[in-house]
């Protein structure tokens, strides 16, 4: 089970992603927040580190397939082969409010974008002829000064973030990864996740083997009690933050926890971010965040997700010490990997 973090921002990119390494993490991965999740990856991928890069995610139905497709290309060879493409829907509101484009239908869209990047790697790879004609995108043109050729690392893979039944076995049957989204449980994972990717592998006729899958862990970890209260009201402000949401309500739900969205709905829509935080108990911080010292953080994540994830992308809501960090590697590198979740 490898282990991966972030970096957020372009400057400084490198240079943190040259620490993550040497601290022991395997990967590092960027997110749409505050900046595009394209340039820090190329400035760490330019580094020549000994680490896998992925986007986690982008946000794709603001995109075209074309852009996507060269952006992951470039990546993929700057990083010598080491680069996932990491795509997600977002919300409705996210879509059509901020970025100004359709959403609906988003499962028939996500699947359309996979052909559609598939047809023009295929195009560049093996000099298929582009000829891609679906709902929502075409692509047909691909004359050779557009088209970089066949690379030696062969096609970006293409993982897509998932929650919902829907997305969650539509990402099974088509994509190469799985991105788990950080808002989940122990409880939800084998009630939600697990049962609709089996499912989508079912259908495909695919394997566990076909599909890489990376569990994002909200981590709420510290050395000493000071650590700790700084981790968990970080972590108490960002699980409000996504509990407010409605698309999350089902992981709270497995739990008999569904009012509690209702009520951070409200107060979100109040403009009362301030106050959300305080509505989220022990018990649900507990549930959702991996919580407690290094070792114990560790040990949790190894049991949660031994046997199922193929990687643990962990991000820390707070400012967390470079060497609380690195002490979290090390003791995730010296844990058993019980393959309990098999």
């Amino acid at each position: 089970m490898k282990l991966d973090t972030q970096v957020v921002a372009p400057a400084g990119a490198a240079e943190r992603a040259s620490a993550l390494a040497a601290a022991g993490f395997d990967g590092v991965f960027t997110f749409e927040g505050p900046h595009d999740p394209f340039p820090p990856l190329v400035l760490a991928a330019a580094a020549g580190l000994d680490l896998d890069l992925y986007t986690n995610v982008a946000i794709a139905l603001p995109r075209n397939p074309m852009q996507l497709a060269h952006l992951a290309r470039d990546l993929h060879d700057l990083s010598a082969g080491r680069f996932a493409l990491g795509l997600g829907s977002q919300t409705k509101a996210q879509v059509e409010r901020r970025y100004g484009v359709p959403f609906d239908p988003p499962v028939a869209r996500m699947r359309e974008l996979v052909a559609a990047l598939r047809a023009i790697f295929a195009s560049w790879q093996d000099g298929t002829r582009l000829d891609f004609r679906g709902d929502f995108y075409t692509h047909t043109l691909m004359p050779p000064l557009f088209n970089p050729g066949p690379s030696p690392h062969g096609a970006p893979p293409i993982w897509l973030g998932a929650l919902g039944p829907r997305m969650t076995a539509m990402t099974a049957e088509v994509a190469d990864g799985l991105l788990v989204m950080p808002f989940h449980t122990r409880r939800s994972l084998d009630e939600l996740t697990r049962p609709n990717l089996e499912r989508g592998l079912s259908r495909a006729g695919r394997t566990t083997s076909d599909l890489t899958v990376v569990c994002e862990a909200i981590i709420c970890t510290g050395r000493d009690e000071a650590e700790l209260a700084t981790a968990e009201a970080g972590a108490r402000g960002l699980v409000a933050f996504y509990g407010a949401t409605p698309a999350y309500r089902p992981v709270l739900e497995v739990h008999g926890w569904g009012e509690l969205q209702t009520e951070l709905h409200g107060l979100s829509k109040q403009g009362r971010w301030s106050e959300m935080a305080s509505l989220v108990d022990d018990e649900v911080l507990g549930a959702l965040a991996i919580r407690g010292t290094p070792a114990q953080v560790a040990a949790e994540m190894a049991d949660r997700y031994g046997g199922f994830a193929d990687r643990v992308a962990v991000y820390f809501p707070y400012s967390a010490p470079d060497d609380l960090i690195a002490d979290l590697a090390t003791a995730v590198a010296g844990a058993t990997n019980r393959e309990v979740r098999a």
